[in-house]
């Protein structure tokens, strides 16, 4: 297969509302163009296609035109040459300033990414058939970064009339090796193949490729477009940059009470345990343990003991019968759930003091080493997309947690926390005003 690249030349300058696909139509049929035959791919940058559909903006801060182009952050800092943000636009894209682009543009003007470079596609290929009765596909490029490695290359953003994605899955190597996930992105060698002709400051924003006739759809259909590249959001296991995934992590924790049938790793209790060994704590002490319940019938024993125990103390409040039966019902999300845990505090290495104040401190401040330690734990747990429940049960019946588990009396049982695979997705946290909790002195 020989493939041949050729650049479309003496393209002016173009504006909104200019009609791209005619300037693209002459200048393929200029004097040196490669014309357009069926079969023929045309790749055209994204900052042409937003030109003529008029996406560019003026006299307005970059930060604010970024900020209204994303989506989500993905990663963001200060340099010496100001804020660098890595964004998600509203199409997927993951791009360096949501796509935001200065260059070639008069100074104080922005150019936006299309509003829909699929659609964009799609009407460039119908417009330029109808103009020459050509069967092309369709490519619109845009520069992007790469994950773990150095530079830019081009990658299609959106795209017409071709196969994008070529699932080589289930296939045989010279070899006789059965291939398993291999899926080439030749929508993307596409991209990157035009931009090796057109450069980056050769003001070229347009090739032609032709000998990929192969890829090129019938005219009846569009394909499934550029779209179809990008990973969905819940698959993508990078899609943070490290700040923005741990401030994430944080506050995507919710609590969780419904779960599915699934098996919860062992390993992701492990880890989310190890992390909260991490917590601060008093004195250099290290004030937590854990308690993985595994055994079924230990794990009944103890919900039915502590359970009795709740009981009784609504009965003895004056509770009648069917109210006590409502309320100790609220505790099944630990029957419910596939694993529980017991935290636990040791206050060994506490400092005495003759004052009543003081202990009093001294015992919160422990306390609170092991709140620490909990967050620590349920912040892992939903960072490895498990769901949990801090339950305060224990509190309440610490001696009958203490037997039941046949724990050290220096144990303190802190509470349950009921893990597993949540049933349904976990809906965003409510948003808590910053001035509802902030004092400023």
């Amino acid at each position: 297969m020989t493939l041949v690249a050729a650049p479309l030349l003496g393209i002016p300058e173009v504006r909104p509302g200019d009609d791209l696909a005619q300037i693209l139509v002459g200048a393929a049929a200029a004097p040196g163009g490669p014309g357009l035959r069926d079969g023929d791919i045309l790749v055209v940058t994204s900052k042409v296609v937003s030109k003529a559909e008029g996406r560019v903006v003026r006299g307005q801060d970059r930060d604010e035109v970024v900020d209204a182009e994303t989506e989500e952050v993905v990663s963001a800092w200060e340099g010496p040459r100001g804020r660098t943000v890595i964004a998600r636009t509203r199409h997927g894209l993951v791009l360096a300033a949501a796509g935001v682009d200065t260059s070639n543009v008069e100074p104080g003007t922005f150019v936006l990414l299309p509003d829909d470079p699929d659609r964009s596609a799609r009407r460039l290929r119908t417009e330029i058939r109808e103009a020459t009765g050509a069967n092309i596909g369709v490519v619109v490029s845009d520069t992007m970064g790469r994950a773990w490695r150095v530079g830019q290359t081009d990658a299609a953003i959106g795209a017409a009339g071709l196969t994008v994605l070529d699932d080589l899955t289930g296939s045989v190597d010279r070899h006789g090796n059965r291939l398993q996930v291999t899926v080439r992105a030749v929508g993307d060698e596409i991209a990157a193949s035009a931009d090796l002709v057109a450069g980056k400051t050769s003001d070229v924003p347009a090739v032609v490729l032709r000998g990929l006739g192969h890829l090129v759809l019938e005219p009846t259909g569009h394909g499934d477009g550029a779209t179809s590249l990008i990973r969905a959001a819940d698959e993508d296991r990078f899609r943070l940059g490290t700040p923005e995934a741990m401030r994430q992590a944080v506050t995507a924790r919710r609590t969780v009470r419904r779960f599915a049938d699934d098996l919860v790793p062992r390993a992701s209790i492990l880890r989310a345990i190890e992390a909260g060994l991490t917590a601060p704590a008093p004195h250099g002490t290290h004030p937590w343990r854990f308690v993985l319940v595994e055994s079924l019938e230990t794990r009944n024993h103890l919900l039915d003991s502590m359970r009795q125990a709740w009981a009784d103390d609504l009965s003895a409040d004056g509770l009648h019968a069917e109210a006590v039966n409502r309320r100790v019902t609220r505790g099944d999300v630990l029957r419910r759930a596939p694993v529980i845990l017991v935290p636990c505090l040791v206050v060994e290495g506490i400092q005495e003091y003759s004052d009543a104040r003081r202990r009093r401190a001294e015992r919160t401040m422990f306390e609170l080493a092991m709140g620490a330690a909990i967050q620590n734990l349920l912040v892992t747990l939903a960072a490895d997309g498990l769901g949990s429940a801090w339950i305060g049960s224990t509190l309440f019946c610490p001696d009958v947690a203490r037997t039941t588990l046949a724990l050290d009396p220096s144990w303190e049982p802190m509470g349950c926390v009921a893990v597993g695979v949540p049933d349904r997705p976990v809906p965003p946290r409510r948003h808590i005003p910053l001035s509802d909790a902030l004092v400023t002195i």
